[in-house]
Formats: structure tokens, sequence, C-alpha cells
């Protein structure tokens, strides 16, 4: 059962966290208006999905980002404020221990990370899904992907080839697909265009030349009895075809990560490893991220309440700089090692837990000389 005292500080948390996070959401909506709104007259975008498609998918996903460091700047305001007029003191003295004092604010913490980890792993990429689908066709003028000369592999054993690729239409040209096994071509298939039937989940090929390799059943005396391979060679108008490869293979590398939830994501991991993908590093990277990001909210909590508990001269100026110098330091470690980790240079998983590893020895320091 929650106490008087842990009701009071959960209540003083949460509250100046939703108020600061809140605020800050709005100041970005305001300049975000401010930057697209030639964009939403000229266009004639309709309202409707200005709101529900763009800012109702923009606010989740920057609350989400923004909440580690706006709960230490909102722990960090309120404990302060709260030790500067000496109740910190006055609860220390009743017989409370620092450890006691400190469990509603885990507790907050705990709220906001379970909250941030259910966002990442299912909902915030459905939502970032509708929200960059809004960019493409009315900001970004339809995104249209102008790659060409675009090498796959679709399988264990097989290479796809597509010349040039129109994303608006799911339509590539100029296709081969090769199977090749023991480093001999046992099958060769090209068309002129493939497309997408989004019904069936399969393409249909236009013009399509496949070659086979076909073992006969003698050898060659002349030639140290090597097997005989016969070419068959078939021509079809058209053909429909299932491989592993759909036209989200070809969005945009920021779309791929962006808008899978955690079972989409873990399933195309591992199809990329047995197709010898070399992104893999990028897809790991996000997910180990969706799940270690959602704990630094409860390591830099247990720091801020270590912080910003004891009463300092001049007021809570001085411990708030300290806190944003610190989280500033945390950012900017996170963004090096999950580049250290997408380059290859260390594991995934670990690159991105380090920053939190790291963290968790300093918190427990500030803990250690927290106010007794």
């Amino acid at each position: 059962m929650l106490s008087i005292l842990d009701k009071y500080i959960l209540k003083k948390f949460l509250k100046t966290f939703f108020v600061s996070i809140t605020l800050i959401l709005l100041i970005f909506i305001v300049f975000d208006v401010k930057e697209k709104i030639q964009s939403f007259t000229t266009d004639n975008i309709p309202l409707k999905e200005v709101v529900f498609d763009y800012y109702l998918m923009f606010i989740p996903y920057y609350a989400n980002l923004f909440s580690p460091l706006f709960t230490f700047i909102a722990v960090i305001f309120f404990t302060a404020k709260m030790a500067h007029q000496t109740e910190f003191v006055a609860v220390l003295c009743s017989g409370t221990s620092f450890g006691r004092i400190v469990r509603p604010y885990l507790i907050g913490a705990g709220l906001i990370a379970l909250s941030s980890l259910i966002l990442n792993h299912f909902f915030l990429p459905k939502f970032t899904k509708v929200k960059i689908a809004f960019e493409d066709k009315w900001i970004n003028n339809n995104y249209v992907n102008d790659e060409s000369n675009i090498h796959k592999k679709i399988g264990t054993h097989t290479l796809l080839y597509i010349q040039s690729y129109d994303n608006r239409i799911n339509t590539g040209t100029k296709i081969t697909i090769e199977k090749i096994f023991n480093t001999k071509q046992l099958e060769f298939l090209e068309a002129e265009t493939m497309v997408w039937d989004s019904l069936e989940k399969k393409w249909d090929l236009f013009q399509v030349t496949e070659r086979k390799l076909i073992l006969q059943d003698r050898l060659d005396t002349l030639k140290n009895q090597k097997p005989i391979y016969k070419q068959t060679v078939t021509k079809f108008p058209s053909k429909k075809i299932k491989i592993e490869f759909t036209p989200a293979d070809m969005w945009r590398y920021e779309s791929k990560i962006e808008v899978m939830p955690y079972f989409e994501l873990k399933e195309y991991i591992r199809k990329e490893k047995q197709r010898g993908s070399n992104q893999i590093e990028f897809f790991e990277v996000e997910m180990y991220r969706r799940t270690s990001f959602p704990f630094a909210t409860i390591i830099l909590t247990l720091m801020g309440v270590s912080i910003s508990s004891r009463k300092v001269r001049g007021g809570v100026g001085l411990q708030i700089a300290l806190g944003l110098t610190l989280s500033c330091i945390y950012i900017m470690l996170m963004y090096v090692f999950n580049t250290i980790a997408t380059t290859g240079f260390a594991p995934p998983m670990l690159a991105v837990w380090i920053p939190n590893i790291i963290f968790t020895f300093v918190a427990f320091y500030f803990y250690s000389k927290a106010q007794r």
C-alpha cells in the first residue's frame, strides 16, 4: 500500500512530468506548424489528415522520445524545490530513510518506463507508419525510390537483380532471378517487368524466359565421369511467383526500422540473416534500443533525486544545470555507441546498453553521496 508520503511525492512527480512534457510538445507543434503551414495551405491538404494522420501520430512519438530527459528534469525541479523548502530535512528527521523516500520516485519512473517500453515495441511503429505515409504523400512530394541496379540475396541459394524499381506502383523492370548451388547456376529466370499482386502476395512477371539445368542419368566417360547437364529453355507471356521479396524490402531504410512492431522486426531480422544482409546491425540496434531507452528513465530518476535532494545555496539553478549536463552526456553516449554498433565495431546489444551501464554506476555514486 502507498503511504501518504508516497502519494504526495508520486503526485508531484507525475504532475511535474506531464506539465513539462505537454509544454515542450506544444512548443514543438507550434514550430512545426509554422514550418509547414505553407505546404498545408497551398497543397489543399485535408484538415482531418493533418490532425489525425500527422499531429495525432506526432505527439506520442516525441513524447516518448523526450520522456527520459523530461522525467529527469521533472525530478530535479520538484525535488530541489522540496529540498529548498526543507521538506526533505523534515522527512529524514522523522526517521524515514533516504531509500524509503526514493521508493515513490522509482514507482513513478517505472510506470513511465513501462509505458515507453510498450509504446516502443507495439504502438509507436503503427503510429509512425501513418505519419510517414502522410509525409510521403503531402510533404515529400510522393517519395519515389530512385535506386537502380539492385542486387539482393533473397534465399540461401537465390539471387535477385532489378534494373530499376518504382515504389509508387510496386513495379520492377529488367528482372533476373538466379538459383546457385555449389557455385553452379541451376536456374535462371529473366523478365521484362515484375508487378506486385497485393491480394495474392505474389509477383506477376511478364515476358518471362526460364532456363534450367537438368542432371542427366548417364555420365560422361570422356571427361572423368563428370555429371552431364541438359539445359531447357521455356518462355512464358506471364508467370506468377512467390519469393522472399516484397515491396516492403524497397522501403526507405528509416521507414523499415521505424514501422515494424517487435515480432515483425524480429522476424525480419531472422530473414535478413538468412539472406546474408549487410544491414543486420542497423535493425538489431533499433530492436535493442527500444528496450534499453525506457530503462534510462529509471536510471536518470535515481540520479536526479540523489543530486537534487540536498539543499544548496543559490536555489535550484545549479542542480538543474548539473542535471542537464549529465543528461546531455548520456544522450551523446547513446548516439556514439549506436553508431559504433552499426559500423560493426561492437555487438549491437552490448553497445546499445553501455550508456545505461555507465550511468547506472554514476547514479549509484550520487545515491551513495545523497543526504541521509
